[in-house]
């Protein structure tokens, strides 16, 4: 006998009753999710935003700060004088020609000498004189004149004598540095409140340049010195990066000659020739490990080996240019196999199926195809050492140089190093602005390069 169960219309009831409390606390539950998942995404985007917005900001802060105190320092308090060279001041002899029975020695002599006599000229009374010629009340105050204008414009005109006697008796119009206080008071980067014994310049001296200023003797022009003139300390008006550009130029010179070739050899070696066994390995873990040394590790490296060992002249290029080859290497080293992987095996086993030998297929097709990263890698591994300052500091070119290098074994700054000498100046109120001007100069540098690097990827990228 057999039993069968049958459903009421109450028991039915409940059981609908049931699955939907079920179907609502399940709903509940996943509109409760969803809604977590939602706050959790809204959050995370506003964090990320957030984060961008704040990056931007203090990068515009940065640059913009930058900008606001660089650009004025582009332009220089100057004066524009029609200076007559008088014969009467110039009281000199003929520039000696040599005689036909003169010795070279006894020639040198003479010239020498003359040239002592052309050093003994008072050639600030020149342009006194060119002073007073735009403003006949100044003759009462000659005194003062000289602390009008750069100590180095008399040295200015010396030199254009010494090159072309023949201006003397004529008059000609030269450009004329403001001095550097002076420069500093017009464009009132200090506070014109202050006592006098806190200025840097006389009362008298702060008058004329107002009145110079006010009668457009003295112009704000475009200062080309910046470019053009190596850094000085007798003549601060007059301190240029052209010396620490040049340095610059020579050490990325080496850098690109010995690190790109020596990374990139050693790269390829490594990634596609090389057995891979633990002598390898431990190559591969030096290279890593060598690109997270600190810079100045480099330049004990540097100051041990380069100077100390192979006695190799200080404060030159060429030793910094080495230095920052050592810094440089792994870094290319590591783009260069990145980008030697980012190539498909296929183009490897196409090549090799087709009867090319290992150095045709890594040469003639995988290389080609990993220029693109090779070339960004390298190009922001010298970017990246073209504004290092610290290896440099310990190979001595931090030292003070008054002139433009010729050559590599030159001593010269370089621009990082110059901006930390102008950033440490005593003349502050001066230097603050061309520190400024030096770094804006640096970063066009870096953001060029970079840029090239972006260029250049774009250009010889291949997609497949």
């Amino acid at each position: 006998m057999t039993t069968s169960q049958t459903t009421t219309p109450i028991d039915e009831a409940i059981e609908s009753t049931l699955a939907q409390e079920r179907r609502e606390k399940r709903k509940r539950l996943i509109e409760s999710s969803l809604s977590k998942r939602h706050r959790k995404e809204k959050t995370f985007k506003f964090l990320g935003f957030s984060a961008v917005i704040s990056g931007l900001f203090f990068v515009v802060l940065l640059f913009g700060s930058i900008l606001a105190k660089g650009i004025p320092a582009f332009w220089q308090s100057s004066m524009s004088l029609p200076i007559y060279f008088d014969a009467k001041v110039i009281d000199i002899a003929a520039k000696p020609i040599q005689k036909e029975a003169e010795t070279p020695a006894q020639f040198e002599q003479r010239y020498i000498a003359w040239q002592t006599q052309v050093g003994m000229v008072d050639w600030d009374q020149l342009i006194i004189n060119a002073m007073i010629a735009q403003s006949p009340k100044l003759e009462s105050q000659r005194d003062e004149l000289s602390s009008i204008y750069a100590s180095s414009e008399a040295y200015r005109l010396r030199d254009m004598v010494l090159e072309n006697p023949t201006l003397i008796g004529q008059t000609q119009s030269v450009k004329v540095l403001a001095d550097a206080n002076v420069d500093v008071w017009l464009k009132g980067n200090i506070n014109r409140d202050l006592a006098d014994e806190q200025q840097q310049l006389s009362p008298e001296v702060r008058t004329i340049a107002d009145e110079l200023k006010a009668s457009n003797v003295i112009e704000n022009t475009f200062n080309t010195n910046i470019f053009s003139s190596p850094d000085s300390r007798s003549s601060p008006a007059t301190s240029g990066l052209a010396g620490a550009f040049m340095g610059s130029v020579f050490m990325m010179l080496i850098v690109i000659f010995i690190s790109i070739p020596i990374g990139v050899a050693s790269a390829i070696y490594l990634e596609e020739f090389a057995p891979k066994n633990w002598v390898t390995d431990i190559v591969e873990v030096n290279i890593n490990n060598l690109a997270a040394v600190p810079s100045i590790v480099f330049g004990l490296l540097g100051a041990a080996i380069f100077i100390g060992w192979m006695h190799l002249p200080l404060s030159a290029p060429l030793v910094g240019g080495l230095v920052l080859s050592l810094m440089t290497l792994p870094t290319v080293i590591i783009t260069t196999r990145a980008s030697l992987k980012a190539v498909p095996p296929s183009i490897r086993q196409a090549a090799l199926g087709l009867g090319a030998s290992r150095l045709q297929t890594v040469f003639h097709h995988v290389l080609p195809l990993a220029i693109p990263g090779i070339l960004t890698g390298a190009i922001i591994g010298v970017a990246q050492a073209l504004g290092e300052t610290a290896p440099l500091l310990l190979i001595g070119m931090s030292a003070f140089v008054a002139s433009v290098p010729a050559t590599p074994f030159d001593q010269s700054s370089a621009l990082p190093v110059q901006i930390f000498l102008w950033q440490g100046n005593e003349l502050r109120n001066f230097f603050e602005g061309r520190t400024a001007a030096a770094i804006i100069v640096l970063l066009a540098l870096m953001i060029g390069l970079n840029g090239l690097a972006i260029w250049l990827r774009k250009k010889f990228e291949v997609r497949w």
